[in-house]
């Protein structure tokens, strides 16, 4: 299971899903594997507000097809009438040529297009540039590459220029460095002379500033924080820096030794104490955190960390002071910091005090995270002695007083599962319709669907399921970004958008919640799902109402969900999916949740490769089916590896996919032995009893990951999600008595 930033992270068969995904349609009985197949050519329409004029062009709905699939109306489109999409059209054509190695058929599409195309007039001229260049025609290269430089020389792509003619002449480079240090070829500028020349700190500290997310970029951080002489010349402002890229990493103590050399904030002062903290140097941690209550007595920074130094005192009852002040001063923290009381009351053997802190915030903050985990825990006390209705009585708050809680969407589920215990059917209709309609994307919507008897798959028949699959034909627009990456982007250039963005994103720390969708999306675009998923799905930590109203409004949109649940690998996906009869939105939505699609990725235990194989397991499976060679960061062989396995811990469990998807996480052994101690006829209660937490995280984030591949791609079920949505207010009565 992988981790990124303290958080978990961790097919059709045959040509179908890849061919219905660059556009077919699928039709499949549920029984086995039979299907037919339909053309399309529709795309979705797109509904997400944008500066680009691209997003109801016919050739921006070519974007996403191959060279070959697309050459023909492209053609029909760039010798047709004079318009914005004829330019387009021959945009691509020059484009495909290009990769195709075809410069004068490029040349010859891009001929007088930087006048009729100023979007992107600095873009053909790279065209020419690498038109040339492809062709073998050196001295015509060269030249392009200087007009480039000499039209352009502000545009980011003068980097490309400046990257090229410093081959011959290294003052370019020096020039790229000084004006564009941001843009990923000067950052391979930058890496080839730290090759050469490793004792170089201004080319350090650029990589530390701009390199966030850059392959390596720890050890160029410790290079530069572990030479006397190199940190001798760092400014506060670097240290904050390098602290930010240490922190996004997870490089908590190193990060807190440059916090505290970076400039004096509330922030900064309290990742020196909370990367002690995680570094378990928790008597360090507690001084930091006393050093930002006296520096900065009022900001909210100060909240967490009285609540922390409270859980960090050595005697647990010198703690009650710090919540006291927290309660007193903090309100948006005060129910958490009377949890935490009531958490050391009872231990030190205070039990009606620890009851009325606990019901001071169901009196004063009903509406708060912890209300809403109060009542959780005590409707869960209250079905486990077989009382239902009190536990449904516990559980309704929940839904209207704190609808935005982690736990909403697993109370009004099973507000319809104990609905149907006590012979109240049509409430608990009502119950699973409202979890389908307010939590469309989580686990428990796909369990409600269950419920109702929709065609999704439960846990015993998933496995055979075959279900159509829709995707929108072209990228939905961006919601902020020059119009030029805007019609880099809708015309499908996702490298040249991607460069284009690293210079326009200027403040990567601090981004608006239009700036971090539209980074999540354009790496998701260059293969960077690691970081692009963690992008997107981190904006639901937005807590100032303005943030949270426009990630809400972005909720909505096909651009957003589709991003987070991308179709990489789709051929070997598809193949082995076929070859061990497995349902391909299963495999797809395990290895989104293994490795985020990155076929190079490690964990610290070694599982390697999209499904996060382990080389003995891999030995062993490679035995079973006589494989002699293969890679496991080779996706067509992980993948292999990987569905094998995961056949068999169908097989092993007579194709219960919780448990086959439990054992791939855990080991058989652990799962065998759960099933055999548990005695629960109902598998909801199986998967709630999961002894291991991660274990439990993992089936529920799986089936969750197919329930949206589902939701968001099968076109009945999507269908079916929108009427629910569409008829929500009646839902209400399912909470009423």
């Amino acid at each position: 299971m992988l981790k990124r930033r303290g958080t978990q992270v961790s097919l059709a068969i045959g040509a179908g899903l890849c061919a219905l995904l660059l556009g077919a349609t699928l039709s499949v009985t549920t029984s086995g594997f039979t299907r037919k197949w339909q053309s399309w050519i529709q795309p979705q329409p797109s509904s997400l507000p944008s500066q680009s004029q691209a997003a109801d062009s016919a050739v921006a709905a070519l974007a996403d097809l191959s060279p070959e699939q697309r050459a023909a109306k492209l053609a029909a489109i760039a010798q047709g009438k004079q318009g914005a999409d004829r330019n387009r059209a021959r945009y691509l054509l020059a484009s495909d040529a290009i990769r195709q190695r075809q410069g004068e058929k490029a040349l010859q599409w891009l001929k007088g297009l930087e006048s009729d195309y100023p979007e992107l007039a600095a873009y053909v001229a790279f065209k020419q540039a690498q038109a040339y260049t492809v062709s073998g025609k050196t001295a015509e290269a060269a030249a392009a590459w200087k007009s480039l430089l000499r039209q352009y020389p502000d545009h980011p792509v003068a980097a490309e220029a400046l990257f090229v003619l410093g081959r011959q002449d290294r003052q370019y480079w020096d020039q790229a460095i000084a004006k564009f240090p941001t843009y990923p070829r000067t950052q391979d500028i930058i890496r080839q002379r730290l090759r050469q020349n490793p004792n170089q700190p201004k080319l350090l500290l650029i990589l530390a500033k701009y390199g966030i997310n850059a392959p390596g970029i720890v050890p160029v951080l410790n290079r530069l924080t572990e030479n006397a002489s190199f940190t001798a010349t760092l400014q506060p402002e670097d240290w904050e820096a390098i602290a930010f890229n240490y922190w996004e990493h997870q490089e908590y103590g190193k990060a807190a030794e440059a916090y505290a050399r970076a400039p004096r904030n509330s922030l900064n002062t309290y990742r020196i104490g909370r990367g002690l903290q995680l570094s378990g140097l928790n008597s360090q941690a507690y001084r930091a955190y006393q050093l930002l209550a006296t520096a900065f007595p009022q900001a909210e920074e100060t909240a967490t960390a009285l609540i922390r130094m409270a859980q960090l005192t050595p005697k647990p009852i010198n703690g009650i002071p710090y919540l006291d002040r927290v309660i007193s001063q903090f309100p948006d923290q005060a129910a958490e910091a009377l949890m935490v009381k009531a958490d050391i009351l009872e231990g030190l053997g205070s039990g009606k005090s620890a009851a009325q802190s606990r019901q001071s915030v169901l009196s004063q903050y009903p509406k708060s995270d912890a209300a809403a985990e109060i009542r959780w825990k005590q409707a869960q006390r209250q079905a486990n002695t077989g009382n239902f209705l009190a536990a449904w009585q516990w559980a309704e708050p929940i839904t209207k007083q704190n609808s935005e809680s982690e736990f909403a969407p697993e109370a009004a589920y099973w507000v319809g599962k104990w609905a149907n215990q006590i012979g109240r059917e049509q409430d608990a209709t009502s119950a699973f319709e409202y979890v389908l309609a307010k939590y469309p994307e989580s686990y428990y919507a796909w369990r409600s669907a269950v419920q109702l008897g929709w065609n999704v798959g439960d846990f015993d028949s998933v496995r055979q399921l075959q279900p159509q699959v829709v995707r929108s034909g072209h990228s939905s627009p961006l919601p902020t970004g020059s119009a030029t990456l805007q019609e880099l982007y809708q015309l499908g250039q996702s490298q040249d958008a991607w460069a284009l963005w690293q210079v326009e994103f200027k403040n990567p720390t601090k981004p608006t919640v239009a700036e971090q969708f539209t980074d999540g999306v354009l790496r998701v675009g260059v293969g960077d799902h690691l970081d692009g998923i963690f992008m997107l799905s981190s904006l639901a930590w937005r807590e100032k109402t303005e943030e949270r109203s426009q990630y809400q409004t972005l909720k909505q949109q096909p651009a957003f969900w589709q991003a987070l649940y991308p179709f990489p690998f789709l051929q070997p996906i598809e193949a082995w999916s076929q070859e061990r009869q497995l349902n391909p939105l299963l495999v797809t939505a395990l290895i989104r949740q293994e490795s985020r699609f990155q076929p190079q990725i490690r964990s610290v235990v070694g599982a390697t490769g999209l499904m996060q194989v382990m080389p003995e397991t891999a030995s062993w499976i490679a035995s079973q089916i006589k494989l002699k060679q293969y890679k496991l960061d080779k996706p067509e062989d992980n993948i292999k590896l990987g569905t094998w396995y995961l056949a068999y811990t169908h097989r092993e469990y007579d194709n219960n996919s919780l448990f086959a998807v439990a054992s791939y996480n855990a080991g058989p052994g652990a799962v065998a032995g759960w099933v055999d101690k548990n005695t629960f006829s109902d598998l909801d209660q199986f998967v709630e009893a999961i002894p291991y937490g991660e274990t439990k995280g993992y089936v529920k984030s799986v089936f969750e990951n197919y329930w949206n591949y589902l939701r968001l791609y099968n076109p009945e079920v999507s269908q079916q999600v929108e009427q629910v949505a569409q008829a929500s207010d009646s839902y209400q009565s399912a909470f009423k008595f």
